[in-house]
């Protein structure tokens, strides 16, 4: 369970984000909203990269006083709106260089890297540049990072951004099973509010840094003030 409580961000005269408190309690859980809302930066709390008043745990682990680069080796992954990919080097060389930074050595490293190429299928695509990567693959490359070193929490920022339909649906077949592969709780964001209401058991929404909803994905979807907010339904008074 992810835990947040009492999160805010500040940045000068701005309250990015107002006492944001949520029990990401399910396999997969949503962060929806309009632009500007408050989504990333959410995000980018429990990554560490931006300085927060609250706190943030994992079952019942408080990470406040880890940088993100502690973050990362207690079991922290998430991906990012652009690909954080080097065009230059290959997608195996890509997750090698994440390994790395995780200090795993040895025997265990040549597995991980065979598991996630493999659990995400893209064999094919191991020894190729990234530069020569579509959008899709690119995407693919991404998650198998997320998932390796034994993951606690995946957080992904609109993986199925730029995505044919066909290709949000097969990113988000894999998506569901990154929970049974790694155990980690994971934390979508997407605009694609389909793909959010079949892969997120749980919804968080969030406009002007303040959450307006939270709950069953369905419930939170169909209520007037999510509708008025982020689907752009007049709220009914």
């Amino acid at each position: 369970m992810i835990k947040l409580d009492n999160i805010c961000v500040q940045f000068g005269g701005v309250k990015a984000l107002d006492n944001i408190n949520a029990e990401f309690s399910q396999p997969i859980s949503g962060i929806i909203g309009p632009n500007g809302a408050g989504k990333t930066t959410t995000m980018n709390s429990v990554s560490g990269f931006l300085d927060y008043q609250g706190t943030i745990s994992w079952n019942g682990e408080v990470i406040d006083g880890l940088n993100p680069f502690k973050r990362t080796r207690w079991g922290l992954r998430r991906s990012f709106q652009k690909e954080q990919i080097a065009d230059d080097l290959t997608v195996i060389d890509n997750l090698k260089a994440l390994i790395d930074n995780l200090g795993i050595k040895g025997s265990q490293r040549k597995q991980d890297l065979e598991w996630a190429i493999e659990s995400m299928g893209i064999s094919a695509l191991a020894y190729r540049e990234a530069a020569t990567l579509n959008t899709y693959e690119r995407r693919l490359t991404d998650l198998a990072r997320c998932i390796l070193g034994n993951p606690k929490i995946v957080m992904l920022d609109e993986p199925c951004g730029g995505l044919q339909q066909d290709e949000t649906e097969r990113l988000g077949d894999l998506i569901l099973k990154i929970p049974q592969l790694t155990r980690a709780n994971t934390l979508v964001i997407d605009h694609d509010v389909d793909l959010i209401a079949r892969i997120c058991a749980e919804t968080l929404v969030l406009d002007f840094g303040k959450p307006i909803a939270f709950g069953k994905t369905r419930e939170v979807l169909a209520n007037p003030k999510v509708k008025a907010a982020y689907l752009g339904v007049e709220e009914v008074a």
